[in-house]
């Protein structure tokens, strides 16, 4: 499977959701990120968030480079380099932050990997873009004005390409509001994997709420 920089770019944009989830248990994680690819969002952020993170995510990524190399992982929460350098030997295609860092955004221009850094400024957004980033998050999404914040910024800079995360739902009017603003994707975390789906270890609802939203981007997008 072709994971170099251009097809990770162009699978997040075509996908148009990146499912956003960390789990401390193993297991879990490889039956959600299943569940996730089945559904049709073969990009997949883990994010950074629990002991250990960097381990199971390993033990993740070992996992599907043999049983579905089609999954793209993606790892979350990156705040400086020394991690993102481990993310990415670890096996990590993409790396998304909740803030802009250069030095994260060197280690990865130097291995040719997506970075998506948190902004919420077009100040930000236009120093990332000059740091080689080619999809800025705007994060988080609600709280920085929303889609009318995205759709200001494309304005003078129609050439962005803008992925929010926090404040986006896998609902028809939220996703209806972000696309027209002009998005290229969006990240969805527990709006999509919910904790009642994770409690009841309804796998089978995952993958449904997943293809259901991949098919409502499509359509709000009239593919």
């Amino acid at each position: 499977m072709n994971h170099d920089r251009m097809a990770v770019l162009q699978g997040m944009m075509s996908q148009g959701m990146i499912p956003v989830f960390f789990h401390p248990d193993t297991e879990v994680c490889l039956k959600v990120i299943q569940a996730c690819a089945n559904g049709g969002a073969k990009c997949i952020e883990f994010t950074n968030r629990g002991d250990f993170a960097a381990q199971i995510f390993l033990d993740v990524a070992r996992h599907f480079a043999k049983a579905d190399p089609s999954v793209i992982m993606g790892v979350g929460s990156v705040v400086d380099a020394p991690t993102a350098g481990l993310f990415i030997a670890n096996g990590a295609k993409f790396v998304v932050g909740p803030i802009l860092n250069a030095d994260v955004a060197r280690v990865c221009n130097r291995r040719k990997i997506p970075y998506s850094p948190g902004c919420g400024s077009a100040s930000e957004i236009s120093a990332a873009e000059e740091l080689g980033c080619e999809i800025v998050k705007v994060f988080p999404g609600s709280s920085v004005g929303g889609p009318e914040f995205v759709k200001n910024v494309l304005g003078p800079m129609p050439w962005s390409r803008i992925m929010p995360t926090g404040g986006v739902d896998a609902s028809e009017e939220s996703l209806k509001k972000w696309f027209g603003a002009g998005i290229v994707a969006c990240g969805i975390g527990s709006n999509l994997i919910t904790k009642e789906l994770l409690a009841a270890k309804d796998y089978a609802g995952i993958e449904k709420k997943v293809a259901e939203t991949i098919a409502l981007i499509k359509r709000i997008r009239g593919q």
